[in-house]
């Protein structure tokens, strides 16, 4: 019998939703608010440039320079949770990474719009390690060509890995929830290549 939604395109993407052990999870997210040196940038809008609606830091290899939304990313010297757990990404993945943008929601007003990873730097099939902490947020994908949307419930500890023609063919968010109250710290692990 065949399967109306054999049909639909699927994302290329790996999920591992119980990937840290709770205690872990807990630990790292705990670590991570302590040692990471936050910033809130501001990004281009038409009506000007308005704060970033989280708080980021970017940590990678001296060349790891990264610009998106008019932003140029500068990297930090990785602090010690993000190097370990960039490590066991590294071991599941299978690829080296050289930076990660590391993203906090401070509560569920915080959020990302709709957007793909396509810069230049990131090559036209990139690997993207995406490691959740805190609280469950959704993160969407809908399907550039379809609309078909997929969603997922992203817990602390799970990690999602993003690759092959997803950032090309599909675009991802984390909506507004104003019901989530909690933390969230999403660490996105990726390789980039300087621009020429």
């Amino acid at each position: 019998m065949h399967d109306l939604f054999d049909d639909l395109p699927q994302p290329d993407v790996a999920w591992y939703p119980d990937w840290l052990a709770p205690a872990d999870a807990v630990r790292a997210l705990a670590e991570l608010i302590d040692e990471v040196a936050w910033k809130q940038d501001t990004m281009g809008t038409p009506a000007g440039r308005v704060p970033l609606p989280r708080l980021t830091a970017w940590q990678g290899e001296p060349d790891a320079v990264y610009i998106y939304s008019g932003i140029r990313n500068l990297p930090e010297a990785w602090t010690p949770t993000v190097a370990k757990l960039k490590a066991a990404a590294e071991a599941v993945c299978g690829c080296r990474f050289n930076s990660v943008l590391i993203n906090r929601y401070r509560s569920g007003l915080d959020s990302m719009g709709w957007h793909a990873d396509r810069e230049p730097e990131l090559g036209p099939q990139p690997v993207i390690a995406s490691l959740s902490l805190g609280v469950a947020r959704t993160f969407d994908l809908r399907h550039n060509k379809t609309g078909t949307l997929q969603s997922y419930q992203l817990k602390g500890g799970s990690l999602l890995v993003m690759r092959g023609n997803t950032q090309a063919e599909w675009r991802h968010r984390v909506p507004k929830e104003p019901r989530v109250t909690g933390e969230r710290i999403n660490l996105t692990f990726r390789r980039v290549t300087p621009r020429q």
